[in-house]
């Protein structure tokens, strides 16, 4: 049957055909919807793991088993993976194991832009990288069958624009994978250096068996075109913005494996064409390849390793005329980033704006808490570096009574555990901040272990934050309301005060939660309100003020009350019952 799939439904239908039955990832965009859509399948087990290391490692463990396995990842949580991915390529696997890792050019989503075809030849794993739906789901299909075929783990790299666009797909049947004997195997299994040494050469081999797959493999196609002055080597996103541009008019040579990489196969095309150009997105990685092996090309010189490409730039730099899309005829309104109406984690915010705090911050929603008018953040890195960072802040002379750390709900089972241990352990006097709005929020609301619910929704094992911290090491923890300006603005002054490490819990679910009642909306008394401004510091976006009193979108706000508290002269009230 023909059907418009996501890239990522079409990954996740790719695993169900293959007969894969475990799944653990960690929620990252753009790769969650991969997990989201495999978990509807009765026949795949599928978890959220805590974070993408121990997800990597759950699904080796099914490989393991004898049952083919998959794990999915955005590319910063493949950073997070890499320890296990370096050595499964020394193993080996028993049954399929299939890790896709979506990358984020544009950074819509990213704190950075890495490329991640440089982990596939670093970790000497082969890499297939999909241009539309319809190979999603057929190289998924076929990463299982190279995964038992060279005894591997195989990389499925997404990224933004093929994960989250919709192509024709067809599906098929499931074809169950039997499950294949676990059978004791030191030698094979167990990385002390005497068996890793003995592996090596295997995996050597294992790459030049691939090179040599690859040569003749349909996933690597030259398609021909009418002029030979130029030749196009290409693959993924950017192979689309080829043919949309040039259509048959190059030859093209679209690489489905992006390594190994062939090598005949690129000579032999490059000696058909009079100019070879690489258009790639963000590194030369096939670029590099080329040269490496003889052939001159046109590449980073004439498209960046900055940001996406397009169909217009692609356009502008074969010299083309790019094409223009329809304009609106009036400007489309500013939509910067900011907290929704009713966000958990404004009040807090405020209350470290307000006392002049410095901010170590982490990955999440909160990470807004940068943007003005509230501007209460310092430094952002990676998920968990908010209390490490902290910690070694504060070792180095930073001020233990004005410096806090701000980590979410999430986040902290996923890395920031272990910074907290390293604070009660190593005894900095660090405050650190928990904002449990009880999900994972920007990524889309998906469960963690605190909030009692696991993938499917089923009830599950809630860790219990408070518990944790005092386990940790942490005498002191305390809870707070952030809808209570009062109560966070003592809590933060009393554990900066303390001369001990400390462990506030900022907790109120998200705004968003279906599960969640709002309040009835607030409106302005305009005869009370005195246009001071003390309710636009929150930055919330349900309240305005352009010329003249300020105004409440009820269609907007929550009644979290956390601008009432602002106002001194009782301008914003809740409406009288009827």
């Amino acid at each position: 049957m023909k059907t418009l799939m996501l890239g990522n439904e079409a990954v996740a239908r790719g695993l169900y055909e293959a007969g894969c039955s475990f799944v653990s990832s960690y929620p990252g965009t753009p790769s969650t919807e991969i997990t989201e859509a495999a978990a509807k399948y009765p026949e795949i087990y599928a978890e959220w793991a805590p974070n993408e290391k121990v997800a990597m490692e759950s699904a080796f463990g099914a490989s393991l088993a004898g049952h083919r396995s998959f794990c999915g990842m955005k590319h910063v949580g493949l950073n997070v993976a890499a320890d296990p991915l370096f050595t499964i390529s020394y193993t080996g696997v028993n049954a399929g194991m299939v890790i896709a890792v979506a990358d984020d050019a544009g950074m819509h989503s990213s704190q950075n832009e890495q490329d991640s075809r440089h982990y596939a030849k670093a970790s000497k794993i082969p890499m297939l990288e999909p241009a539309d739906s319809a190979e999603g789901l057929a190289f998924a299909k076929l990463a299982y069958e190279l995964s038992e075929r060279f005894d591997t783990p195989v990389l499925l790299k997404m990224c933004t624009r093929v994960s989250h666009s919709q192509s024709v797909v067809e599906t098929s049947d499931r074809v169950e994978a039997p499950a294949k004997p676990y059978e004791k195997n030191g030698a094979k299994y167990i990385m002390m250096p005497g068996n890793a040494k003995r592996r090596h050469p295997v995996v050597e081999q294992r790459t030049a068996d691939l090179t040599a797959w690859a040569e003749t493999a349909e996933i690597n196609r030259v398609e021909e075109g009418t002029d030979h002055k130029i030749g196009i080597i290409t693959g993924s996103t950017s192979y689309q913005y080829v043919k949309e541009v040039c259509g048959d008019t190059y030859p093209v040579l679209k690489l489905g494996m992006i390594w190994p990489l062939p090598v005949q196969k690129i000579l032999d095309f490059a000696a058909s064409v009079e100019q070879v150009l690489v258009v790639e997105e963000l590194d030369g990685f096939l670029e590099d390849h080329c040269r490496n092996i003889g052939v001159e090309v046109v590449g980073k010189e004439r498209f960046s390793c900055i940001d996406e490409l397009s169909q217009n730039i692609v356009a502008e730099k074969l010299g083309r005329a790019p094409k223009a899309g329809p304009v609106l005829d009036e400007p489309i309104p500013a939509r910067p980033p900011v907290m929704c109406a009713g966000c958990p984690h404004r009040g807090l915010f405020y209350t470290l704006k307000k006392n002049k705090l410095t901010v170590m911050g982490d990955i999440g929603c909160y990470t807004l808490g940068a943007v003005a008018p509230l501007a209460a953040m310092d430094a952002t890195i990676c998920m968990g570096a908010s209390v490490s960072g902290l910690h070694g802040f504060l070792k180095s002379g930073g001020d233990s009574k004005n410096t806090v750390a701000v980590i979410g709900d999430s986040t902290f089972m996923h890395s920031g555990m272990t910074g907290l241990v390293n604070v009660a352990y190593n005894e900095s006097n660090a405050t650190v901040i928990i904002l449990d709005n009880s999900i994972t929020g920007m990524t889309g609301h998906q469960q963690n272990p605190t909030t009692g619910f696991n993938l499917k929704g089923d009830p599950a094992t809630k860790i219990d934050l408070e518990t944790l911290c005092h386990a940790i090491g942490i005498r002191r923890v305390r809870v707070v309301d952030p809808y209570n300006l009062k109560e966070c603005d003592e809590a933060v002054r009393e554990e900066l005060a303390a001369d001990e490490p400390s462990v506030i819990i900022s907790r109120r679910p998200c705004a968003l939660l279906k599960t969640v009642k709002h309040g009835k909306p607030l409106f302005v008394d305009a005869d009370q309100c005195k246009e001071c401004g003390m309710c636009m510091k929150i930055g919330c976006p349900a309240i305005s003020m352009i010329g003249g009193p300020a105004k409440i979108d009820n269609t907007l706000c929550t009644g979290c009350g956390v601008c009432q508290q602002l106002c001194k002269f009782d301008a914003l009230q809740l409406p009288k019952e009827d």
